[in-house]
């Protein structure tokens, strides 16, 4: 009986294993076609920016600064353009944009990836989206 019960029990932690996998997998391909062939220009111009305070390494061409009425002008249209994406994509919208601002100007110099990165994470937070708060990248992707 206790072997029985045992192999039920095993054989319910894969079928939710199974679902939770499918689900994961279901909502990352849905997430690909919904942000597929999209730009997110204004989360690019946004996250690119250096802050006023953004501390004394050298200014390069892929990192502009800006005054706050920019930065506040990109941060709310960035916004409007993850607030037409699911919220469960919006990080992954958001990744793609550091890629193509990657894949535009090179590499990050010291001290200017960390900076992209952090802005990057704290987006969501930063157009008052309620979920997610914050993204978390575990791979810098390139």
């Amino acid at each position: 009986m206790a072997i029985k019960a045992a192999l039920a029990a095993a054989l319910l932690v894969a079928l939710v294993t199974l679902a939770s996998a499918t689900t994961y997998t279901t909502t990352q391909q849905q997430c690909r076609q919904q942000i597929q062939g999209r730009r997110f220009q204004s989360c690019q111009r946004y996250l690119s920016q250096r802050s006023q305070y953004g501390g004394d390494e050298e200014e390069v061409l892929e990192m502009t600064t800006g005054n706050p009425q920019q930065q506040s002008k990109y941060l709310k249209e960035c916004c409007q353009q993850l607030e037409n994406v699911n919220q469960q994509c919006r990080c992954e919208a958001i990744k793609q944009a550091v890629k193509e601002i990657q894949q535009q100007g090179g590499q990050f110099q010291t001290g200017q990836s960390e900076q992209v990165y952090q802005k990057a994470r704290s987006l969501p937070q930063q157009c008052n989206f309620r979920s997610p708060q914050q993204c978390q990248f575990h791979v810098l992707f390139v």
